[in-house]
């Protein structure tokens, strides 16, 4: 493939960035890391960088940093996660300190929700009487169709569902809102945890767990009921799709009428699943895991109502066990994040506050997720103080070089015919460039939060969440929708042909506008061309220009691109994180490709920036070798040895190791960019070596 990026003459947008952004972002006038932006103390130079790249680049660093006790990783990301917890945790405070006890203003509801997890005192009194109401709910449901109503408050309450329920864009008429139901109902991150060997010892401290759990709340026989709950969830992990067949849009997308549903899968009380969600207007739902919809009602219809019920009873306590006494948010600890994650120790009280009102950051692993948080209200507060509206334009502008990148690299790609790459191109320009902070704010001002009542605000916040998806289902799409708060370090390429960057995650590592432009290119313009790639990895490039489910290629080009796929990925699967343990290379075909596509156009940016000038030496490094070492540098970092064991199974992301070794070998600028030749251990010979995008 022919080497386009001088052909760009793209301006030096990282150069140019504002003191301003520079200061909203905590940064004094120097770089966070080293003098230039990379911190070579981290490095390895006794590794080669042909024979582990992740290493050479951050191998000292590796060594002398230890995973701290109340996480299951240490990295610099999580680092940039540390800084926006704490900026988080005085906004909260200050708020509590002069909210009323039931406040009408937005950031006095943050306060007084923070002020409700805090008072631990009346959380203990509580005990399980905080979710009294919902269990004795399950304990009157006297048959499965009543119990099947109850999983349809998943959404607005702390119920268990077997079928999880969400509305998003329809994929074949992206003009409108749909339906959708996918697989649920296991209590493990993975249907491997529950039918693999090597997982036996999690599954039956599982068991313990659930015992525990049942006992807390006064549910008689505890153990045999833990011992039912689990061999209820075994069988329905065995009829369950895997996590790699559930990345296929075209295999999980089978809209169906209710009523053909509750033929299809008659043992599952579906009209009363609907009703409770509140859903039974549309009459049309989209069906992801067709083949084991049946198999899973049959489970649920042929399994005893005291199962179902000790089930529910556990999976309420469950989900609520963040916010109840210290008897169940321990149990919950030493299950979810010390058994599964590694976890030493549990995280203190005002940290856990923060991520219940705000809604957890992904990367970290917490699972309390956006569900009855504040969590786009605390965003906008964030947004406010750390990223102010002026930023918005330097990023965008970064984003549109290296949407510029992507152009010249399809226009020139020499596996792709004429066809497909008019519709590709036309695809690329459907891109809309979302960064910070979501243009309109939610509305909260419906939301009543008190100060002395925990499980009622995250109930009634879940609630408020769930009206708000659920009430614009029959309203035209609005495409300035976010799916993740301003304070979330991360970002996505979503539905709506977006390009998605938080506020959090525009920090050093990531960003830092005192750095060498070609660090920056290499680390947020990787992640910007990350996302990029994720419209035209093996599964997005099955959605078309105007985001439909549409097969557009050519039968020859897909051809081409599943056989350059199938090599990645068996090139992935190979890897080793652990003895024993492999990256599943399918599972993780998404992420890899975008890896792979978003490193190479952000070399191809970084080149365009220079306008025909050659790139500056610093500390005898070039300007290529800097760009690789700005990518290695921002997935420095390690997790436990039982996050890893978790991630393999239930993660499509690689482990952070072959984020950085899985690209780079198959790039051929970065042989010569650290002259690597056979011999090394990642040498790749040029006609072995993977080129997509």
């Amino acid at each position: 493939m022919m080497h386009t990026a001088a052909r760009l003459g793209l301006s030096m947008t990282l150069a140019l960035l504002t003191p301003q952004l520079a200061s909203a972002a905590g940064y004094s006038s120097r770089p966070q890391y080293g003098s230039w932006g990379f911190d070579l103390a981290g490095e390895d130079s006794s590794v080669k960088p042909g024979d582990d790249f992740f290493r050479h680049a951050n191998g000292h660093w590796l060594d002398t940093h230890q995973i701290p006790a109340d996480k299951p990783g240490v990295s610099l990301r999580l680092e940039m996660t540390d800084r926006t917890e704490a900026r988080l945790h005085e906004m909260m405070e200050e708020a509590a300190a002069k909210t009323s006890r039931q406040p009408a203003d937005l950031e006095g509801k943050m306060g007084a929700f923070y002020k409700s997890f805090m008072d631990e005192e009346r959380i203990e009194k509580l005990g399980a009487k905080a979710i009294a109401p919902q269990l004795a709910a399950v304990r009157a449901a006297a048959n499965p169709i009543e119990l099947a109503g109850l999983m349809g408050r998943n959404l607005s309450d702390f119920n268990g569902t077997l079928f999880n329920l969400f509305i998003d864009v329809d994929l074949k008429d992206p003009t409108r809102y749909a339906v959708y139901l996918s697989q649920g109902g296991l209590g493990l991150p993975d249907r491997d945890y529950y039918l693999k060997p090597e997982f036996a010892a999690q599954k039956e401290k599982y068991q313990s767990y659930v015992a525990q759990l049942l006992e807390l709340i006064g549910w008689s026989d505890p153990d045999q009921s833990a011992k039912d709950v689990v061999g209820f969830e075994t069988a329905i992990a065995e009829a369950s799709w895997t996590k790699a067949q559930q990345r296929d849009p075209v295999a999980t997308y089978n809209p169906m009428a209710l009523r053909s549903l509750e033929k299809s899968a008659p043992g599952f009380r579906w009209y009363r699943f609907m009703l409770n969600a509140g859903l039974t207007r549309s009459g049309r739902v989209i069906v992801a895991e067709k083949s084991a919809f049946p198999k899973l009602a049959e489970i649920y219809a042929r399994t005893p109502v005291s199962t179902l019920q000790a089930w529910s009873a556990f999976h309420i306590a469950d989900n609520a066990a963040p916010y109840l006494s210290k008897a169940f948010a321990d149990a919950y600890f030493e299950m979810r994040d010390k058994t599964l994650a590694g976890q030493k120790e549990q995280k203190v009280r005002w940290k856990r506050g923060v991520l219940a009102v705000s809604g957890g950051d992904f990367l970290v692993g917490d699972r309390f997720g956006t569900f009855g948080t504040l969590g786009y209200g605390v965003g906008q507060f964030y947004s406010e103080k750390y990223f102010p509206p002026e930023s918005k334009n330097q990023i965008e502008a970064l984003v549109a070089n290296l949407k510029a990148a992507y152009r010249a690299r399809i226009e020139h790609l020499d596996w792709m015919g004429p066809e497909t790459k008019k519709q590709a191109l036309e695809k690329l320009d459907t891109y809309t460039i979302k960064v910070g902070y979501p243009d309109h704010p939610r509305d909260y001002s419906k939301l009543a939060i008190a100060d002395d009542d925990l499980i009622g605000n995250v109930r009634r916040a879940g609630a408020a969440d769930w009206a708000f998806y659920s009430g614009r289902l029959f309203e035209p799409v609005d495409k300035s929708d976010w799916v993740m708060t301003p304070q979330t370090n991360n970002a996505y390429n979503g539905n709506l042909r977006d390009i998605v960057f938080p506020a959090a995650i525009l920090q050093a590592p990531m960003f830092d506008a005192n750095a060498d432009p070609a660090i920056n290119y290499g680390a947020i313009g990787g992640v910007i061309g990350h996302e990029l790639t994720h419209g035209f990895d093996d599964q997005g490039r099955k959605i078309d220009a105007d985001g439909r489910l549409r097969d557009w290629w050519t039968k020859e080009d897909a051809a081409k691109f599943e056989a350059r796929a199938k090599r990645f990925g068996a090139q992935y699967s190979q890897y080793e994180p652990l003895p024993g343990v492999h990256v599943n290379g399918e599972l993780t075909m998404g992420e890899n490709i975008a890896d792979l596509g978003g490193l190479t156009l952000a070399l191809d940016a970084y080149h365009a920036s220079l306008g025909g000038e050659p790139a500056p030496v610093i500390d005898g490094l070039t300007g290529d070798q800097r760009v690789f070492l700005g990518w290695a540098q921002a997935w420095r970092g390690k997790v436990t040895d039982d996050y890893v064991k978790k991630q393999v199974v239930s993660d499509p992301h690689s482990p952070r190791q072959f984020r950085v070794n899985g690209p780079v070998r198959n790039i051929d600028a970065w042989y010569d960019a650290f002259a690597v030749t056979p011999g090394a251990a990642l040498y790749v010979a040029p006609e072995q070596r993977v080129r997509i995008w």
